[in-house]
């Protein structure tokens, strides 16, 4: 009877894993079979709906570790009936506030900065990189499961816990703690999108937002409201091989850029690539974008089994 019980709980969690997965393949797979034209490796190639697919990508990859944080937070206090999930909650609302401020200043701060537009263009696009190498290596490493996540729980439990702290005390450290879980991803959203608005222009960035941020409310909405545990690994998984993807294109965008701005040399090879690679993956012909991106991707997958190396050697030690 148990099993059947489980069973039925988790249907709403698995179903929601294909409608999620099947909309972010569904844009996708329609970019794709939509995408045309020549690309010229001397301009940028990189079309709309593409740009609005990696936007929404990683905005909805940000938002399914915010939602992992929260979650982790404010379990126990929903199933005890304690009210501490209130000021976790109105932190996390400030956060998306003080993101959206975050990125009205990124783009004053940009607009004053006296440099050629493809200087900076390309500038943003090498910041939107590292952002995103690190957001990879926090998933790889699996940082979330053991420090970010970790270090929450102990500083809640130092606050609800303690008897000796006023209840406005414990407020504002709950609220700071609901705060902090979600303004570190809107932060790296900031920044990750400077590169895109620059090229595609605010409207393209906006779209891709929208679609991630109504990916994951439908996540949030299940996990909160109707308290179904989310398959998160397998969603982060899922995610992280797509952000994968969408690392192997800001390189290629970037090195295009940096040649464009004059950083780097340009090395034509004669390959005969479809013009669909560099509309889609911008793959060009030239030695450079092709080498940045083969050593992107091992690096990616170099830390990868890094981790697991280090996780395995790590379990004898623990065992003594």
């Amino acid at each position: 009877m148990q099993h059947g019980v489980r069973t039925s709980r988790s249907l709403p969690s698995t179903l929601l894993l294909l409608v999620l997965s099947s909309a972010v393949m569904a844009v996708l797979v329609w970019q794709a079979l939509t995408a045309h034209g020549n690309p010229d490796p001397t301009a940028a190639n990189l079309s709309p709906l593409a740009a609005i697919a990696d936007t929404g990508i990683l905005v909805f990859r940000e938002g399914l570790e915010a939602i992992l944080v929260l979650s982790a937070l404010t379990a126990s206090m929903v199933r005890s009936g304690q009210s501490y999930w209130k000021p976790v909650g109105a932190g996390a609302a400030l956060a998306g506030l003080a993101s959206l401020i975050t990125w009205f200043v990124v783009v004053a701060v940009m607009g004053q900065i006296n440099a050629p537009a493809l200087h900076v263009q390309a500038a943003t696009g090498l910041l939107a990189i590292v952002v995103l190498l690190i957001i990879m290596n926090w998933f790889f490493h699996k940082v979330y499961w053991t420090g970010w996540i970790g270090l929450h729980n102990r500083k809640k439990r130092e606050l609800t816990e303690a008897p000796v702290l006023s209840p406005t005390t414990v407020y504002r450290g709950l609220a700071l703690l609901g705060f902090t879980a979600v303004y570190r991803e809107g932060f790296e959203i900031v920044l990750f999108l400077q590169s895109l608005r620059l090229r595609m222009g605010s409207g393209v960035v906006l779209e891709g937002v929208l679609i991630g941020l109504a990916l994951t409310a439908m996540a949030a909405v299940i996990t909160f409201l109707s308290h179904h545990k989310l398959p998160y690994k397998k969603m982060l998984i899922l995610t992280g091989v797509m952000l994968g993807g969408v690392l192997l294109v800001m390189v290629g965008e970037s090195v295009q850029e940096c040649q464009q701005a004059g950083w780097l040399a340009t090395t034509p090879l004669p390959l005969g690539l479809p013009a669909w690679l560099g509309t889609w993956f911008a793959v060009f012909p030239n030695l450079q974008g092709l080498l940045a991106q083969a050593l992107a991707g091992a690096l990616v997958i170099g830390s990868y089994f890094a981790a697991g190396r280090l996780q395995r050697s790590r379990r004898p030690a623990q065992a003594r």
